[in-house]
């Protein structure tokens, strides 16, 4: 985040915590409850979003080195992604192009070559077909056809980017919306891989991304935990496309003032949070970035899980200070014990059949912007907006 960005929030946020103001949406809006029930729906984003729209997968720490591998299977498509002998990712169908079989079974580590464990065709982490037992007996195989089916991928801002479908298009500046330069800001593609966890929830996949679009809960829900540390009900909001930017307001912000603004840093007084269409947060610190992205199981709008990953700068990570793994940590582990908690007994109560709709406040523009955006993409009206 350039300099001047950075001391524009961290004064709006002050001007807010002066004021007793909060960013103001100018009204309220109802989302039907079927948007976090209906079956139909359901299929609907699950085709839209997950099976046929690019995908964030991880981060450029994922796949430290050449020979680097993850594998995902979070669009009920099973893809390897690699580092190449060059250094390029790339992202493949984990499928052996003889008989279907799933490639590679690990999570993630590095390997030389992919070796099918049914019959043992081999491939190069640049996806090409290397080996195959027993040509002779088998038949002559053009391995330049056979090997593992390429997907559309990129890595833009130190993010790692896979469309799931083969003729799927990535288009980066429609994608970013603007983000671009701010992302390279903070210099993402250093980020070294500290683990992951991932929670499952039975609740609506929207009702997630829903915990992280307002500070308005923290002063109720994270009273004992996260409520000394922030500011609640105050926050600096930015939309990018689709896509946007809610700084939250830490505590860290009352020991700048009378200080030189010269010497600010946003992540002294506040913690931005970038949700990225359709269904990724980016939590942004001094140290470390903890990635979240948020799946329904397939087309079930009952359930879902988040995949939760952490990273953290290389210079922290010489200091050898066990706080860069455990603070993060144990932010994530506040989202999993007490947001998604509250959520699912908000869907729940949704389930009952006894509310119509659900209600967004005025103070709570995120929630605007992501609901209004997700219509629109469904080729859904906007929610109305009416006045408080």
């Amino acid at each position: 985040m350039e300099k001047a960005e950075q001391i524009k929030v961290l004064k709006q946020l002050m001007a807010h915590i002066d004021a007793g103001t909060n960013v103001d949406a100018g009204g309220i809006r109802h989302t039907p409850a079927e948007t976090y029930t209906s079956p139909a729906r359901a299929l609907q984003e699950w085709d839209r979003f997950f099976r046929g729209h690019p995908q964030i997968i991880g981060m450029s720490g994922d796949l430290p080195e050449p020979g680097s591998f993850t594998t995902h299977d979070d669009f009920d498509l099973p893809i390897l992604a690699t580092r190449d002998q060059s250094g390029r990712f790339r992202a493949f169908a984990n499928v052996c192009r003889h008989r279907g079989a799933i490639v590679e079974t690990e999570t993630r580590g590095k390997k030389k070559l992919f070796s099918c464990p049914f019959h043992a065709w081999t491939y190069a982490p640049d996806g090409r077909l290397v080996a195959v037992p027993k040509e002779d007996h088998f038949g002559q195989i053009d391995k330049d056809c056979h090997g593992l089916t390429e997907l559309p991928a990129t890595e833009h801002c130190g993010l790692l980017w896979v469309h799931p479908q083969a003729d799927g298009v990535l288009d980066m500046d429609t994608l970013m919306a603007g983000l671009t330069p701010e992302f390279d800001s903070w210099d993402f593609s250093r980020m070294v891989y500290l683990g992951e966890d991932t929670y499952e929830t039975p609740m609506n996949w929207k009702l997630a991304i829903d915990t992280f679009g307002e500070t308005y809960h923290f002063s109720a829900l994270h009273k004992n935990s996260l409520f000394p540390f922030f500011h609640g009900n105050v926050q600096a909001y930015d939309t990018y496309g689709r896509n946007h930017r809610m700084s939250l307001c830490t505590r860290g912000i009352d020991e700048l003032r009378g200080t030189d603004e010269a010497d600010w840093h946003i992540t002294d007084g506040a913690f931005p949070v970038y949700y990225m269409f359709p269904n990724v947060q980016v939590n942004v610190g001094a140290t470390t970035v903890i990635l979240v992205r948020v799946y329904p199981h397939g087309d079930d709008p009952h359930r879902s899980y988040s995949r939760i990953t952490f990273y953290g700068r290389p210079e922290a990570l010489d200091q050898d200070d066990e706080r860069l793994v455990e603070l993060p940590r144990q932010f994530a582990e506040i989202i999993r014990d007490e947001d998604y908690v509250a959520a699912a007994s908000s869907h729940r109560g949704l389930r009952s059949g006894l509310l119509d709709h659900m209600v967004f406040g005025r103070n709570e523009p995120a929630l605007h912007h992501y609901h209004n955006t997700y219509r629109e993409a469904l080729g859904l009206a906007p929610l109305p907006l009416m006045e408080a």
